[in-house]
C-alpha cells in the first residue's frame, strides 16, 4: 500500500467533533477533497499527555469511539497511527504488576531500574547530566511499594510515562504483540514516538545510539511491513538525524521547515530557506504546526544562534496574544526547545503571511501534513492555558461541529483549502523539484511532471503568492493568486 501524495491532517480524535464518528462526518463534510490522508493521535486508553502515555494498544478509547470507527477513516483516507515505543503507561497492568510484586513480577524485566543499569544500583550526576532529556530534571522517579522499599526507575519523560527496556526479551513479546495488533489495521504509517528514547547505555546520551537503534527500527519495521504498513521514526533533534534515516531507507520529518518559514518572512529573505530547499531530504514528511510546539533546535546550525534568537523574539513579538511563559515551567511547558502558539498567531493573524507559508510549505518536497488547528486558521487559545495552566493547549483548541461550520467560511481557510486541493491533484507534484533563482526577498520553487508544470513565487515582504501551472487539458497556462 503506497502512501498517496496528498496532503495529511493531523487531529486528535476529539478535536474535529466530540468523538472518531463526528470527525469522520466533518472529514467527509468540510475535507474531502483538501485531504488525503489523517495522522490519528492517540485514540488508546492513556493515563496522561494527552493520549501519550498509553495503558494499553488493545483498545480504543470508549470516549473515542471503538476500533470500528478508526477503520472507518482508513476506508477514506491513508491512515497514520501513534506507537508510543519508548514508553507505557504507569498505570498499566505491566508496570502496576511491577509495584506490587517487584522482582517477582513476569513483567519486572520490562523496566529500567537503577539496580539493572548500574552494579551497585547508583548513577553517578555526571552520567545523568549526560543524557539528553529536554527537560531540566534527571530522567528517573522514585517508586515506593507498600512495603516501604524504594526504587529508582528510568523515565524519561513524565512521571505517567514508564521506559522501557529492549533488552528486555519480556518487552519485545509485549510490543511485538502490540504492533502486530496495530499493524493488522492496515494502517499506511504507523509513527514511532520519541523512538530515539530506547536507546539505553548509560555513560552516553542514551540518545539515537548507533548501531542498536538500527536493530532497533528494523524491527519495528519487519513487524509493520508484513501487513504493508510503513513506519515514520519521530525524531527532534539537529537536522542531520533525519538524513541519517532518509539514507537508511526510512521515512524522516521536516521539522526544520516551521522555524525557517517563519524567520524567512519575519526577514523577508530567503537565502537560509532556499539553502535548506536544494539540499532537504526528499522522503519526508512536512510540518508547520503540530500538536506540540513549534520547534527550535531543529535548526540548530540551518539558522545561526542569533538568527534563531531574532526569530523567537520576533515570534513573540507578532505572536498573537503569546506571552513567553506559556513556555516555561509556570504553564508546565519544561521543553527548552519549542515555543508554545498556533501558526496563524505565530505570523500575526495575517491572512497573506499565512497563506505565503502555506505555499512553501506544499511545494517543499516530501508530504505535507497540516494540523488541525492550522487547517482553520486557529489563533491561541489562550482562554484553555488560563483555565488548565498547560502551555502546549495554547494550540490544542477543541472545535464543535457548530464552530466548524462557522470557521470553515473563514475566508482564509477558504484560500487554504483551495491551495490543498489543487495540489493534491495537480501531477507535477509526482515529478521533479527544481528551486530557480529569484531576488533575497523571493521564493520562486518549481515542480515538473512531463507536460505538467508548476510555479510558486512567493513575495517574502509583501507575503503575495502566485501560482502558474500549464494546464494539459485546456492546453494553455494558468495562474491565480494563491
Amino acid at each position: 500500500m503506497t502512501l498517496k501524495n496528498k496532503i495529511q491532517l493531523i487531529t486528535y480524535p476529539d478535536s474535529l467533533g466530540a468523538n472518531l464518528p463526528e470527525l469522520h462526518y466533518a472529514l467527509r463534510k468540510y475535507f474531502l477533497k483538501a485531504i488525503g490522508g489523517v495522522h490519528l493521535l492517540p485514540f488508546y486508553p492513556s493515563s496522561s499527555d494527552r493520549g501519550f502515555a498509553p495503558i494499553t494498544y488493545d483498545e480504543v478509547d470508549p470516549a473515542f469511539g471503538t476500533w470500528e470507527d478508526v477503520e472507518k477513516i482508513g476506508q477514506d483516507f491513508d491512515l497514520i497511527i501513534d506507537f508510543m515505543v519508548n514508553h507505557i503507561s504507569r498505570q498499566s497492568i505491566f508496570f502496576q504488576d511491577y509495584i506490587e510484586k517487584g522482582a517477582d513480577s513476569e513483567y519486572a524485566d520490562m523496566f529500567l531500574s537503577f539496580d539493572k543499569l548500574a552494579p551497585n544500583g547508583e548513577i553517578s550526576d555526571k552520567d545523568l547530566s549526560k543524557v539528553y532529556t529536554r527537560k531540566p530534571r534527571h530522567p528517573y522517579q522514585i517508586i515506593e511499594r507498600r512495603d516501604g522499599t524504594r526504587e529508582k526507575i528510568w523515565c524519561t519523560f513524565d512521571y505517567e510515562q514508564i521506559d522501557l527496556d529492549y533488552d528486555s526479551p519480556k518487552t519485545r513479546e509485549i510490543m511485538r504483540q502490540f504492533l502486530i495488533r496495530l499493524a493488522r489495521n492496515r494502517p499506511k504509517m504507523i509513527r514511532l514516538d520519541a523512538v530515539a528514547y530506547t536507546t539505553m547505555e548509560i555513560g552516553t546520551r542514551c540518545f539515537f545510539l548507533e548501531p542498536k537503534i538500527w536493530e532497533l527500527l528494523d524491527w519495528f519495521n519487519d513487524y509493520a511491513s508484513a501487513f504493508d504498513t510503513q513506519i515514520l521514526p519521530e525524531i527532534h533533534e539537529h537536522y542531520s538525524y533525519q538524513f541519517k534515516l532518509n539514507k537508511k531507507g526510512y521515512w524522516c520529518y521536516d521539522f526544520s521547515l516551521p522555524m525557517l518559514v517563519l524567520h524567512a518572512l519575519f526577514t523577508h529573505t530567503s537565502r537560509r530557506l532556499k539553502s535548506w530547499l536544494r539540499k532537504c531530504p526528499r522522503k519526508q514528511i512536512t510540518t508547520l504546526d503540530t500538536h506540540d510546539g513549534i520547534g527550535v533546535v531543529d535548526v540548530d546550525q540551518l539558522l545561526n544562534p542569533e538568527e534563531i534568537q531574532q526569530t523567537i523574539d520576533e515570534l513573540y513579538q507578532r505572536g498573537s496574544n503569546i506571552k513567553e511563559m506559556y513556555s516555561g515551567p509556570e504553564y508546565q511547558n519544561l521543553d527548552v526547545y519549542q515555543v508554545n502558539c498556533t501558526y496563524y498567531s505565530a505570523l500575526g493573524c495575517n491572512d497573506d503571511a499565512y497563506i505565503a507559508a502555506r505555499v512553501i510549505q506544499f511545494f517543499t518536497p516530501g508530504i505535507p501534513q497540516v494540523y488541525y488547528v492550522g487547517l482553520l486558521a486557529g489563533k491561541n487559545d489562550i482562554e484553555l492555558v488560563e483555565k488548565t495552566k498547560l502551555g502546549r493547549n495554547i494550540n490544542r483548541h477543541n472545535y464543535s461541529l457548530e464552530e466548524i461550520k462557522d470557521d470553515i467560511q473563514k475566508p482564509v481557510v477558504q484560500r487554504l483549502l483551495r491551495l490543498m486541493e489543487f495540489r493534491n491533484t495537480y501531477p507535477a507534484f509526482n515529478g521533479e523539484f527544481n528551486l530557480l533563482k529569484s531576488r533575497n526577498n523571493r521564493l520562486t520553487a518549481e515542480w515538473s511532471n512531463k507536460k505538467c508544470r508548476v510555479t510558486a513565487d512567493i513575495d517574502l515582504e509583501q507575503f503575495t503568492s502566485k501560482i502558474s501551472y500549464f494546464d494539459p487539458v485546456a492546453g494553455r497556462q494558468m495562474s491565480f493568486t494563491a
